[in-house]
């Protein structure tokens, strides 16, 4: 069998709750970032020993202090790490050019304390999850490294691999198109980068391919020849608030395609049906929950209808279901915003990074029911054979840490279902991002013209300007604008994926307008000319706000990296989709507009995280309704 999920702490609640909170914000102090800061300036003491060795009497240290920290795997004495963290810092000058500041000494330290470290953008988060995996590894701990995307994957390891090797590990990466016999041989090494998504996939392969293997077919079948992955020990996630907070409820799915003529049929018919129903007569819409509910006029008028159709419709909750995914698809899906048409298929947005996710599907019709309203060909709808959430995966993970850039919002939650502290490590550079204050308007037209007069102005100066909007709709009007008023301007969405690398790279050049998704804003470095540094650096403008502020302020991190000038800005109109959603019509009248977006924002979070605690509290559940299973 393959390695089973451990048995989840439990949800605190009442009192408990209170007294485990205290315990999170006692983790979450000041002292313990003070304390890593003197074992950094050991670290720094003892490097001077280390520079002067050759390269050979340098990997005979370093394999000594792997030997060392296999013997002491459980409690690493802070001599031993502290001459580890040496020898780590100087391989990794040797082989990758970099050495190691202070700062990410540091975030090492925290990620070998299972903590979550919140680090500001451009700080070098990719080394330190470098010497947080080889600390893991030394320690007897295969890690995977869970980055967010299969491009990082592979620039990482790549990057990362020579380092590795020269302190005696395997490193390999994990991509989408990998087949799975040099999958298996990956997650062999001490050493594997890999998405959420893709580890999570192979687990869940892993459990139906046990599951479904007869006796006979396990004779003469060793674990190792049955299984891909080799349990869940250890794992740092970079991005750990999008990984393990925004994606957290979010279900990966292995399903297998079972045609359903008479589903294809109905979809169709209700895509005709829902154009007969009236908002505000036949149905509500609450926004917020997206959800819809008939009214008794709307229920009588479905009644009549669904007799007359046959099939599926005859069934009464059928039918309601089936009408329900149509209107739901007519009132909250919008091309170009949640989903793209790309050869004649629907491929989901993804709402939080922007990029476009061709193997996912949308599930209990609705995917169906957009094709539907798109006019394009009915695929066959998937049957569910595996499900898990993130959530509930990572909370498995016997060592468990993680980075990002915006974590103190959900420091709370983190330690609530991870019960992994949340620590914020000091800046090498002090930051020197200007934010210029929110401009907010009564509507959209009024806020789209203040936008393309802002980057106007700010364009004369000779700044690039890193533009970023809600969806691809967004940015492409707003290209169009520019066009209008006679400029250029580069665009970065999911519809333009293949441009991303070169847009990119150009985004930090003088005079550069660069509109984009959220693409452009977690896990991206925009690296600015020498020559803009005297005009203000990047300016970045957010042109409308996110349900999270932690996007928003991931957004606004590209700008003011390693100390460099910059600047950011936010627009908003009562008019958008996170005010509309989440205040009433009497708040949108009579609140001041800041407060308003607060409170919008705030009720969007608060939201979000209810459902979160939902699905742990379901997860919590089913752990111990189901617990016979691991007897």
């Amino acid at each position: 069998m393959t390695a089973q999920l451990q048995k989840l702490a439990p949800l605190h609640r009442g009192a408990d709750a209170l007294v485990y909170g205290a315990m999170g914000a006692w983790r979450r102090r000041g002292a313990t970032v003070r304390e890593w800061r003197k074992h950094a300036a050991r670290v720094e003491e003892f490097s001077s020993q280390y520079e002067a060795l050759a390269e050979a009497d340098l990997k005979e240290r370093v394999n000594l202090c792997r030997e060392r920290c296999m013997r002491k795997a459980r409690h690493l004495d802070e001599g031993l790490l502290v001459e580890t963290m040496a020898a780590l810092r100087e391989a990794a000058a040797r082989q990758l050019g970099l050495r190691a500041y202070s700062v990410q000494i540091m975030g090492a330290l925290a990620l070998n304390e299972g903590g979550l470290a919140e680090m500001a953008t451009g700080e070098g988060k990719t080394l330190v999850a470098a010497l947080g995996a080889v600390l893991n590894a030394f320690r007897g701990r295969p890690c995977h490294v869970i980055t967010v995307n299969d491009y990082l994957v592979t620039r990482d390891a790549k990057r990362m691999r020579n380092f590795f090797e020269f302190c005696g590990l395997s490193c390999g990466a994990i991509v989408a198109s990998m087949p799975p016999t040099e999958r298996r041989k990956v997650y062999r090494g001490d050493i594997t980068y890999v998405t959420s998504k893709e580890v999570l996939a192979d687990f869940l392969r892993d459990q139906l391919a046990c599951n479904q293997e007869s006796p006979s077919e396990r004779l003469g079948k060793t674990k190792r020849q049955r299984v891909l992955e080799r349990g869940l020990l250890s794992a740092i996630v970079d991005e750990a608030d999008s990984v393990l907070i925004d994606e957290a409820v979010t279900p990966l799915i292995i399903s297998q395609t079972r045609e359903n003529v008479s589903l294809s049929e109905s979809s169709q018919r209700g895509a005709t049906l829902a154009d007969q129903f009236v908002e505000g007569e036949d149905y509500e819409v609450k926004a917020s929950r997206r959800e819809i509910t008939l009214t008794k006029v709307g229920q009588r008028k479905l009644d009549d209808l669904g007799e007359d159709l046959g099939g599926l419709w005859k069934a009464p909750q059928r039918r309601w279901e089936l009408l329900r995914s149509a209107l739901v698809a007519i009132t909250f899906y919008e091309k170009d915003k949640q989903y793209l048409i790309k050869d004649g298929k629907v491929v989901i947005v993804d709402e939080f990074t922007g990029r476009p996710m061709p193997q996912r599907t949308w599930r209990q019709g609705l995917h169906q029911a957009i094709e539907a309203k798109e006019g394009l060909e009915i695929t066959a709808p998937s049957e569910t054979v595996a499900r898990m959430s993130f959530q509930r995966f990572f909370r498995s993970y016997r060592y468990l840490s993680g980075m990002t850039g915006t974590a103190r919002e959900a420091a709370s939650e983190f330690w609530h279902i991870y019960q992994r502290p949340v620590v914020r490590i000091p800046v090498n550079r002090p930051c020197q991002r200007c934010t210029v204050p929110v401009r907010a308007f009564r509507d959209r037209d009024e806020k789209w013209k203040a936008v393309v007069e802002s980057i106007c102005e700010i364009h004369e100066t000779g700044r690039p300007i890193l533009v970023g909007t809600r969806n691809v709709e967004a940015s492409e009007q707003l290209s169009q604008r520019l066009l209008e008023a006679g400029l250029v301007c580069q665009v970065l969405n999911a519809a333009r994926l293949a441009e991303e690398a070169l847009v990119i790279a150009k985004a930090g050049e003088a005079g550069r307008i660069t509109i984009a998704t959220n693409m452009a804003g977690r896990g991206t470095d925009i690296v600015i000319d020498r020559d803009v540094v005297d005009k203000g650096g990047l300016h970045v403008m957010a042109t409308e706000a996110h349900e999270s502020s932690r996007i928003d302020r991931q957004l606004f991190g590209r700008a003011g990296r390693q100390g460099d000038p910059g600047s950011s800005q936010l627009f908003f109109s009562l008019e958008d989709e996170l005010v509309q959603n989440h205040l009433s019509v009497r708040e949108r009248q009579w609140l001041p507009m800041g407060k308003a977006l607060r409170k919008a924002q705030t009720r969007a979070q608060r939201q979000a995280y209810q459902k979160r605690r939902r699905v742990l509290q379901m997860d919590d559940w089913l752990d111990n309704a189901l617990s016979f299973a691991s007897s």
